[in-house]
């Protein structure tokens, strides 16, 4: 471990341009397959008005007691099956966000229970769409919901932040497509039909992530780079490209890994599904999914699903302009928070402190951290729950964007872990953003399941110290399990794990393009920092289905010695790793430590290592 890294110490036990590479990489990947909006929440919504703005009470001298609940805001559009003009609203916000990749946007489409026709629903950035129902056959769509890259000339390797959720689809032609890149979770969805991940054309594509669905036909990924599905039924699977990852999914292709390249567990040792929205009667209330161990399938296939709720009024309802003042004082009431879709500046983090607390994102709410603060902080307690919100960083350095448990956290969790589920960081790209680390995890038996965690590569305020990250995620607490981990292109460590008995399944990496030369990259004796570092001291550690990539495009030349560095012990062991050059922009020399064969040429042929050690 370098002197330089983070927190090195485990606890103790107790634009164009940038747009072009992501399109080489996408070409690559498919060589083996392919020789003024007017919106209100009144459209079905009918919940009470929320109380006047609690920040504009405190500037008249007023410390009110915060109400909980309220309505949705104007970015949650609600229908039911009598709302007229439902394709017209659909296509309204398509239209506006289809190409808005950085834009200020962002929406949430609600369905209530019941039976829709003749709808096709495509999502741009920002856009989610979910039933109402408890079950997602309570929710039927009698057409699709698509994601395609014709905004993109056929490239869907940028079709980032969108999501679907707890819905039934009967696919007019038989097959909905889904063509997405990373931060687009399929999550609770049952297709009656079939799931292509391409996009028209069988143009390039980087996704991607399903959990908790039943895809009754088959699911053709195609030209998809990796995949990731977890806890889930499909009717059959056509192909890979690089690395394909199930687990604890009925139906999933046997492991063959490294042809084709299939990573097959039959079932995922800790998983609860992400907390969901959802209507009893008149009323919103949230749902919790249960705690399942050795999981496999869906969680609602028969019956009720497992678990608990919540009503509405025991969350308070933000709104963007709410401050981390606001946030904090709902939260110091004993309320969860449901951040309603927008972007919210806070000045300080938000303080999750109470054991069981729900933070609930809608439409890819955002944060954003002024003046260097850190986004948000959970203290060293059970059962927390954070879903569905990006974090952005500001201009100034954050020393950390996203802390789960204080330094030196050691409470046991396994009986309630702390769950982070489809929040995403973002550092550059809509703007000048710095941190040092993204997110540390402290916390004992923290369940990391789908994340991005992106230092862009494009779009504004992009530069090897513009806006420089030197880590994507460090973990220090034990027992902690990721489940789908998409970590790219920081300048030193994407992924730095310190803590004992840490799990992974699923890894997809881009190291940083942008490095200016090899002495940028240089790690003491080494040719660059790892993409995923085991900590020097640890003596226990798996993981699953785990790839890199390098494209170093400003300066080809460069060379990294390995994608993976970890102990050389028995008790630290990999399955199914890949590295790959990206037409030869950059060359890897082993895979894992001084393992496996180097990449050469401009051809982007894998170099892969069945086991280690």
């Amino acid at each position: 471990m370098t002197s330089d890294s983070p927190s090195a110490q485990p606890p103790a036990d107790g634009p164009r341009a940038a747009v072009r590479r992501r399109a080489v990489l996408g070409a690559a990947a498919a060589v083996p397959v392919l020789a003024a909006l007017t919106t209100t929440a009144s459209a079905a919504q009918t919940a009470p008005t929320a109380p006047a703005a609690p920040d504009a009470a405190k500037k008249r001298g007023k410390q009110s007691r915060l109400q909980a609940g309220g309505d949705l805001g104007p970015n949650v559009i609600v229908f039911d099956p009598s709302t007229p003009g439902i394709q017209a609203k659909l296509d309204e916000v398509f239209a506006r966000q289809e190409a808005d990749q950085f834009g200020p946007g962002r929406y949430q489409f609600f369905f209530k229970p019941g039976t829709y026709h003749g709808l096709n629903a495509q999502l741009g950035f920002y856009t989610s769409i979910s039933g109402l129902g408890l079950s997602p056959d309570d929710t039927t769509i009698n057409g699709d919901v698509t994601v395609d890259a014709g905004w993109f000339d056929g490239n869907a390797t940028q079709n980032f932040w969108r999501s679907a959720e707890n819905l039934a689809l009967v696919p007019v032609n038989g097959t909905n497509r889904w063509a997405v890149a990373q931060a687009a979770p399929f999550r609770r969805m049952h297709i009656r039909g079939g799931l292509n991940l391409a996009p028209d054309g069988y143009g390039w594509a980087s996704g991607g992530y399903i959990a908790d669905s039943r895809i009754d036909g088959v699911v053709g990924p195609y030209s998809q780079q990796q995949w990731y599905t977890r806890d889930s039924s499909v009717g059959g699977w056509t192909n890979a490209v690089w690395n394909m990852v199930f687990s604890g999914v009925e139906g999933a292709p046997a492991q063959s890994f490294p042809e084709p390249p299939y990573t097959t567990l039959a079932r995922t040792p800790i998983s609860r599904e992400k907390p969901l929205l959802y209507l009893d009667g008149a009323g919103y209330r949230v749902f919790l999914p249960a705690l399942r161990r050795d999981a496999r399938g869906v969680t609602w296939g028969s019956g009720t699903p497992r678990g608990t709720s919540l009503p509405l009024d025991r969350f308070y309802v933000a709104k963007p302009g709410d401050s981390a003042a606001t946030l904090n004082q709902a939260l110091g009431q004993g309320l969860n928070l449901l951040l309603t879709p927008g972007i919210y500046h806070i000045d300080q983090p938000i303080r999750v402190n109470r054991a069981g607390t729900v933070v609930l994102g809608l439409g890819y709410a955002t944060l954003i951290p002024d003046n260097g603060a850190t986004a948000l902080q959970v203290a060293d307690v059970d059962g927390v729950r954070l879903a569905g919100f990006l974090v952005d960083a500001g201009p100034v350095n954050s020393r950390t964007l996203v802390e789960i448990g204080p330094n030196g956290a050691s409470r046991d969790h396994s009986a309630d872990p702390i769950t982070v589920q489809d929040v995403f960081i973002r550092i550059g790209g809509a703007g000048p953003g710095k941190a040092t680390t993204s997110m540390v995890i402290n916390a004992r038996h923290t369940i990391v399941d789908h994340t991005w965690i992106w230092r862009a590569d494009h779009g504004e305020g992009v530069g090897w110290e513009t806006n420089r990250c030197d880590y994507g995620v460090v973990v220090n607490g034990h027992d902690v399990l990721a489940t789908g981990l998409f970590v790219e292109h920081f300048n030193k460590y994407d992924v730095q794990w310190n803590g004992e008995r840490g799990r992974t399944i699923f890894f997809q990496n881009e190291k940083a393009y942008d490095a200016p030369n090899q002495a940028a990259i240089q790690n003491g004796s080494l040719k660059g920092y790892a993409a995923y570092k085991v900590g020097d001291r640890v003596t226990t550690h798996e993981g699953w289905g785990m790839g890199s990539y390098c494209y170093y495009n400003v300066n080809p030349t460069i060379v990294q010695h390995h994608g993976f560095a970890a102990p050389n012990r028995p008790g630290v062991r990999f399955h199914h790793l890949l590295v790959v050059s990206l037409s030869g922009n950059g060359q890897y020399e082993c895979v894992i430590n001084d393992t496996g064969a180097p990449t050469s040429g401009t051809n982007t042929v894998p170099s892969k290592v069945v086991s280690y050690p």
